[in-house]
């Protein structure tokens, strides 16, 4: 057995019910800022004015990559459905959001982006580990022998 399946079947078995509501949450979250990604385009139209061709087209479609995550993420998360592997797909956006984005701004002012920021990336690390939980569309059933 490797390790990969010996974390998942730890998650499988050892996962609190109050849990399975963070994920919820984490997954509204997403979902919530996926949707302020998409209506926050202007500021990408800046990035792109004055970049070369290749450069703008990859800011679009950069763009245009977090908002599909995050929404269609966000939504599989909170119902509890291939939790795991919208964890690992939007992990290195909130890494890059974390350490390189909202770190450059003022993260002591009030309503800082950063801690935000930091509990959906811990939360996304959680449910990478743990997996769905028992209040999801994938939950294991139980086999009585």
């Amino acid at each position: 057995m490797n390790v990969l399946t010996k974390v998942q079947n730890w998650g499988n078995h050892h996962h609190p019910k109050w849990l399975d509501y963070f994920r919820i949450l984490l997954g509204l979250v997403l979902i919530w800022k996926g949707i302020a990604f998409a209506s926050n385009l202007q500021a990408f139209t800046n990035m792109m004015k004055d970049a070369m061709l290749g450069v703008a087209v990859s800011i679009s479609l950069m763009a245009h990559i977090i908002i599909v995550l995050h929404i269609i993420g966000g939504i599989l998360i909170a119902i509890g459905s291939q939790t795991r592997l919208f964890c690992a797909l939007n992990l290195p956006i909130l890494i890059v959001a974390v350490f390189f984005v909202n770190l450059r701004a003022d993260i002591f002012r009030p309503y800082a982006e950063f801690w935000v920021s930091c509990v959906v990336l811990i939360g996304l690390v959680c449910f990478l580990i743990e997996g769905n939980g028992v209040l999801s569309v994938e939950r294991e059933k139980k086999t009585v022998v």
